[in-house]
């Protein structure tokens, strides 16, 4: 056993912090300072896809998982699992990544590290679950060629190098079959650690194989082991998922010097359920004795290290937490990175009966005299940034956006950059996916992320917020209220304070039904022509038992005699049975309390060609009420946008001219949100369904209704492009613009939806384009 670990049984510390070095870690003798004036703030994006093509344009999916960096920081080398190759990237100029190109594996790489002038990538070359087999691929970083291949017997998931550059560890999981019986271990074969002496050329390298089988009390004979760090007494920490254990491994020896459970956490307000869409955040449940089950692990001194406790069969606490190498945990995030993306509207409801934001990974690194250590996220696409100066008390620091589903972390303290690997690439969705890496710097400025975040509820818990669709101004300052959209049950409006910064989030408004406005349709729904029809039975799914109700407000308007309107995009296609009308189009006006005071219809003639597109913004102006549609009806090849005479209480009607189709990936084009300008003028958001390298159209016109007969086309001026805009966050151009609001003073806001981070990486950004010439 190292002298080391003897020591910290005793509880005598020995030696200072580490400094990362790709990721391992590194010794380093002085104390941690903060350094309260600087940040990490994303510099740039690298779509994982221009190693394709340069236009991305490109259907072939790509991953990027795993990321380490040459020894002088200039070179990034990650892996494409989906490729079965590694990807070059030049970070010279970090603000401006370049590909350098690809390299073939012969199988599917899972994990890289750097050692001098080679990449040690591990290759999964298996043929199943059970006939197992992988290599150890040396790569010429400069020349991006093979060097030389080590068999290593089984299918290898995590590699790492010590700093002395004497050893390679290498993790050989074996991972299970998910799909046979009931998914859980035993299944052989059993998973072990293989190490690599790396002293001389490669091609004279041997390896030693560390059995770990035994050594848990959950399935002892089917070790699995995830992940692999190694600290500067050469002593690796192995984290074995399914079997919720840590190893401790001598790797100059090839002995297991300690082993321990990993444990369990009870987690309290946190929400565990996945109700059927319309979803809800309930941050109230409890959960008990909840398995760590580590993946990600990284040293950051020679007696501790921190777990990403991301869960895999029956466990995932949700967090991370650090350990001394005696077993006792130093340290449990808890519900905390819960409640930080519950606050910051990153919470992934589709997960909450699962295991939450998923921590996937750690990383760690001392930049300028002060220790980070760094957590990803999986499931809610963020990194967050933790100040290590204080022993055994983490400092949260901020929170940093990623592409969909980061993977893994580097630090690299030397040039002040941390990546982040993300893997999800789909271009046939919507919002379009990308794989990525992304790309930050340490800098002397304030955090950039997020641009909301909201406060806390009277239990102590944050507001939990997501899916903002519309967005309207408070007559005088700086608030604007924002609403959320049918990915949530018991909709509600949110009061949002646009002076603090991050803009806060400060109150929640429920919208109810307490006098059955909604039932009251019922006597004056039109009779149905088909069994898809809206029906009574449909507007009782839309009351929930609390008086809550489930809408789809996509647009949001102050009313001149006090409360909102509320524009609901209806559900659904008449006459396409796989698209039935389950709810129509309709204009709600609300109290200040958000109590439902009116329902507005369209007329049975409109209402005959609805399609799934439909209400977007609303606005009130002179008297009447403008809503815009989000694209063509049927028989249609325009939009409407529809105009209601308050005082009458009768529609007309006139046609919105969209921008053509200019996006590589085709998609359509239609409209989101609107706002009065005075004058019968209007500004309103026309975009394409494309994010990503495929966006192309981000644009606010100005339209004068002034004299437009029903059933006219309108005109348009072009306000401002804002794609330009979109690309300052420095991350793949963000979708769906759907909120616009203009404010007392003349500056205009303008706000994506996340989608309730459903398929999506959860990034919202409150932009503010100052005050443009609008009349």
């Amino acid at each position: 056993m190292k002298k080391t670990l003897i020591a910290r049984a005793t509880g005598v510390v020995l030696s200072g912090l580490l400094v990362a070095c790709g990721g391992d870690g590194a010794s380093g003798d002085l104390p941690s300072v903060s350094q309260p004036g600087k940040f990490f703030n994303r510099t740039a994006t690298f779509a994982v896809c221009s190693q394709v093509g340069a236009s991305c344009e490109d259907n072939t999916p790509t991953a990027a998982e795993i990321v380490a960096a040459s020894e002088d920081g200039m070179t990034l080398v990650y892996t494409n699992s989906l490729k079965g190759e590694i990807g070059f990237v030049d970070i010279v100029d970090p603000a401006n990544p370049k590909p350098l190109g690809r390299l073939d594996m012969g199988g599917e790489p899972t994990s890289v590290t750097v050692l001098g002038a080679h990449a040690l990538v591990a290759v999964n070359t298996s043929q199943n679950f059970t006939n197992v087999s992988g290599k150890l691929v040396v790569v010429d970083m400069a020349q991006r060629s093979v060097v030389t291949e080590i068999q290593l017997g089984g299918q290898p998931d995590s590699v790492a190098r010590s700093k002395d550059g004497r050893y390679v560890a290498v993790v050989i999981e074996n991972e299970r079959d998910e799909t046979l019986g009931n998914g859980a271990p035993p299944q052989a074969p059993s998973g072990y650690l293989t190490i690599v002496d790396t002293v001389g050329a490669p091609s004279t390298w041997k390896t030693r194989v560390v059995d770990l089988k035994g050594l848990a009390a959950l399935y002892p004979e089917d070790a699995e082991p995830e992940y692999v760090s190694i600290n500067d007494d050469n002593v690796a920490v192995v984290t074995m998922q399914e079997n919720n254990h840590l190893v401790l491994v001598d790797l100059p020896t090839g002995k297991v010097v300690r082993h321990f459970s990993a444990g369990a956490v009870t987690l309290t307000q946190v929400d565990l359920t996945d109700a059927p869409r319309p979803n809800l955040v309930s941050l109230t449940q409890t959960q008990a004795n909840r398995l760590r089950e580590p993946d990600g692990v990284t040293w950051f001194s020679k007696t501790q290290f921190a777990t990403a406790n991301e869960g895999d069969l029956n466990g995932g606490s949700r967090g991370f937490s650090i350990f001394h190498t005696d077993g006792t945990v130093a340290y449990d995030a808890g519900n905390t990175l819960e409640h930080l993306v519950a606050r910051i509207g990153h919470t992934n409801d589709k997960r909450s009966d699962a295991k939450g934001n998923e921590p996937e990974n750690v990383a760690f690194g001392r930049f300028e005299g002060t220790d980070y250590l760094f957590v990803a996220s999986e499931r809610s696409s963020v990194v967050a940034v933790y100040d290590m100066g204080q022993k055994n008390q983490p400092v949260f620091k901020q929170v940093l956006p990623a592409a969909l589903a980061p993977e893994g972390v580097l630090a690299i303290p030397s040039r002040n950059l941390l990546i982040a690997a993300s893997e999800n690439d789909d271009r046939a969705t919507s919002p379009t996916l990308r794989s990525a890496l992304n790309i930050y710097q340490y800098q002397s400025a304030p955090a950039a992320y997020p641009t909301i975040q909201s406060v806390n509820r009277a239990d102590g818990t944050p507001i939990p917020w997501s899916a903002l669709s519309g967005l309207v101004a408070a007559p005088t300052g700086s608030v604007v209220y924002g609403i959320d959209d049918s990915f949530f049950r018991g909709n509600r409006i949110f009061e949002i304070d646009t002076s603090a910064k991050p803009a806060s989030l400060r109150r929640e408004i429920r919208i109810t039904d307490p006098n059955g406005k909604i039932a009251a349709l019922a006597a004056v729904l039109p009779a149905a022509k088909d069994a898809n029809a809206f029906d009574a039975t449909d507007l009782a799914a839309m009351v929930n038992a609390d008086g809550s109700v489930n809408l789809d407000p996509e647009g949001i308007a102050l009313a001149s005699s006090g409360g909102f309107w509320i524009a609901s995009e209806g559900a659904g296609t008449v006459g396409e049975a796989a698209r039935p009308v389950l709810t129509a189009n309709l204009v709600f006006k609300l109290s200040a309390t958000g109590v439902i005071e009116e329902v507005i219809q369209l007329p049975a003639d409109v209402n005959a060609r609805q399609q799934r597109f439909g209400f977007e913004g609303i606005a009130e102006s002179n008297g009447k009420l403008v809503v815009a549609f989000q694209r063509a009806w049927a028989g249609e090849t325009q939009p409407r946008i529809g105009v209601y005479d308050l005082a009458a209480k009768t529609w007309q009607f006139m046609f919105y001219p969209l921008d053509a189709v200019t996006s590589p990936n085709k998609g359509w084009v239609g409209l989101s949100d609107l706002t009065a300008l005075g004058n019968n003028r209007f500004l309103v958001i026309e975009r394409d369904n494309q994010g990503g390298p495929d966006a192309r159209i981000k644009k606010l016109y100005r339209i004068d209704l002034t004299g437009v007969a029903n059933g006219a086309t309108l005109g348009k001026t072009l306000v401002r492009d804002v794609l330009p805009d979109l690309r300052t966050t420095k991350g793949l151009v963000v979708e769906k613009i759907e909120g616009l609001a203009v404010l007392a003073n003349g500056e205009v806001l303008l706000v994506n939806d996340n989608d309730g981070v459903d398929e999506n990486n959860g990034e919202t950004w409150l932009f503010n384009l100052g005050k443009l010439v609008l009349n």
